[in-house]
C-alpha cells in the first residue's frame, strides 16, 4: 500500500467513525425531544386535575354545608412543586373530592359535579399512559447511556442517566 491508499483509507475510517457519532448522538437527541414531550403531556394533565379539582371546590360549597371544601388545593395554588410532587399533593385531595360524592349523595344529581367527576377519572387514566410512556423512554434513554457504544457518545456529550417518573426530583 502506498501512502495515498492508506491516507483514503484513514479518511474513510475517521468518515465512518463521524458518521456513526452523529447518529448515535441523533438517537439521544430524539431521546430528549421524547422525554419533553411526555414531561409536558404529563405536566398538562396535572394541570388539568388541578384545574377541575379547584372548580369543584366551589361546586361542593354552594351545594352542601362544608364550608372550606377540598382546602388543600387552594394552599397548592402557592406552592412551587415539580410534576411529582404535584402528583403526590393532589391524590388526597381526589380522594377527599370522592368521599363528597359518598357524603352528599345530592351532588350526584348535580350535573357539573358529575362532569368533573367523569373528567378526574378520564384524567386518571390519561396520567398513568403518560407516566407509563415517559418511564419506557427514560429505560431506552438509560440503556443507551449505560451500553456500548451509545455510551461513549453519551459520556462525550456528558448525557447522565435520568430517573424514573416515580422517583424524578428536580434540581
Amino acid at each position: 500500500m502506498d501512502i495515498v491508499q492508506t491516507t483514503l483509507l484513514i479518511f474513510i475510517i475517521i468518515c465512518l467513525l463521524a458518521m456513526i457519532f452523529v447518529a448515535i448522538y441523533n438517537n439521544f437527541q430524539i431521546s430528549l425531544i421524547r422525554i419533553d414531550e411526555a414531561e409536558h403531556n404529563i405536566k398538562n394533565v396535572l394541570t388539568e386535575r388541578f384545574n377541575l379539582l379547584d372548580k369543584a371546590r366551589e361546586i361542593i360549597s354552594n351545594n352542601t354545608d362544608e364550608k372550606k371544601p377540598l382546602e388543600a388545593c387552594e394552599k397548592l395554588r402557592s406552592k412551587k412543586l415539580n410534576d411529582v410532587e404535584l402528583d403526590n399533593e393532589l391524590l388526597p385531595i381526589i380522594n377527599e373530592f370522592y368521599t363528597y360524592s359518598s357524603k352528599y349523595p345530592d351532588l350526584k344529581n348535580n350535573e357539573q359535579f358529575m362532569s368533573i367527576s367523569f373528567s378526574l377519572d378520564g384524567t386518571e387514566s390519561e396520567l398513568e399512559a403518560f407516566k407509563k410512556y415517559y418511564n419506557d423512554i427514560i429505560t431506552d434513554y438509560n440503556k443507551m447511556v449505560k451500553t456500548f457504544p451509545t455510551n461513549l457518545v453519551a459520556l462525550c456529550s456528558k448525557y447522565k442517566k435520568k430517573q424514573y417518573f416515580e422517583n424524578k426530583k428536580e434540581n
